[in-house]
């Protein structure tokens, strides 16, 4: 039996438009499942009904194999981190994090025992006497995860809970709930719009757009092996290159390119001649070859391990192709270069609307 079940859950908010539409959505125990996908695409209000937040409209919402949609968010056994941490400033570190336990009345030695259980999980046992004000970025975070995970809920939900940090304190936080989800067996459901953070912590990941589940994949089956195209360009960087399919062949298609030229490529979303496509090519799977598409070397750009070349090639201008320091010799804008992909990294996509 999964930790949470959604099945059939609609969410509208004037009776008209679907901000979730038929939702299916299992999260296994000790999970870590991301809800990702841009603003407005469902993502977000899945995660509030889950919490009690908000109501489906229609459907079901099971912990357990136990129905929660008329429970309060008191009785649903959840801990909740937001993007904003929600502390209280008023009180100091202890007393926030002690504050699911005394609404849930537990004695006051056990929450004494508890919350410096709590502190010491997330590395602020010394700052427990400190007001929230007193503490930076990080360690706020770390006594919101702390408050979330001092009653050990069966389930912890993170609303965007890095999106007010600052890269490097980010990640480090990424690396630090991951492990404290690894240790402690935590069943996680993660909300947020930055696709390397979902890539980074992910057992699994939900791909939202306009109120659907896009794709539900493994981190590398979603970046290596994108079911349409709103996925290939939502993770990751990705070359979408126009064609026509002129062959369908034991799972592989023949496109031909605005340029004329043919490239064999997965039939990922195509299954007939004629079909329009995208082909879809990640920057580093593309080399420098001795055949292979024509192309123009445009422009040059540093990012310090690797070099990216923006080029023009298969109709279009804006093909950037990744190279690795010490790979051989970088061309200079204005080069004829030709680029080799293989098919089994060139996927024939839905082609875009």
């Amino acid at each position: 039996m999964p930790r949470v079940r959604f099945r059939d859950v609609v969410k509208t908010y004037d009776g008209v438009t679907a901000v979730v539409k038929r939702l299916d959505l299992d999260v296994a125990a000790g999970e870590f499942l991301t809800l990702l996908g841009p603003s407005g695409s469902g993502k977000t209000t899945t995660l509030m009904m889950l919490a009690g937040f908000e109501v489906p409209t229609s459907g079901t919402i099971a912990v357990d194999g136990q129905p929660v949609n008329s429970l309060p968010p008191h009785r649903r056994d959840i801990g909740m981190v937001f993007q904003n941490y929600a502390l209280f400033p008023h009180m100091t570190v202890a007393e926030n994090v002690a504050f699911p336990l005394s609404v849930r009345k537990v004695p006051r030695a056990e929450q004494a025992a508890r919350v410096d259980k709590a502190l010491a999980m997330v590395k602020l046992g010394a700052l427990g006497n400190r007001r929230p004000a007193q503490l930076s970025g990080g360690q706020q975070q770390r006594v919101a995860l702390a408050r979330a995970l001092v009653f050990a809920p069966r389930i912890v939900l993170m609303d965007e809970p890095l999106g007010a940090l600052d890269k490097n304190l980010r990640e480090h936080m990424q690396l630090e709930i991951k492990h404290l989800h690894e240790e402690l067996g935590l069943t996680v459901v993660y909300v947020t719009h930055d696709q390397s953070e979902a890539l980074t912590m992910s057992d699994r990941i939900a791909v939202f757009n306009d109120g659907v589940i896009q794709q539900l994949d493994a981190p590398d089956v979603l970046y290596g092996r994108p079911a349409n195209s709103f996925v290939a360009n939502f993770i990751g960087e990705n070359n979408a290159l126009p064609g026509i399919v002129e062959q369908v062949e034991q799972g592989y298609a023949l496109v031909r390119l605005a340029t004329g030229e043919l490239l064999w490529a997965l039939a990922v979303a195509v299954d007939r001649v004629g079909q329009r496509t995208a082909l879809g090519i990640r920057p580093e799977r593309i080399v420098l070859g001795a055949e292979g598409l024509q192309a123009r070397v445009l422009e040059q750009i540093y990012h310090g391990d690797h070099v990216r070349l923006r080029v023009a090639c298969g109709g279009s201008d804006q093909v950037m192709v990744k190279l690795r320091y010490g790979e051989g010799e970088v061309p200079a804008p204005g080069a004829e270069v030709t680029l080799a992909v293989a098919p089994e990294h060139c996927l024939a996509l839905d082609a875009p609307q």
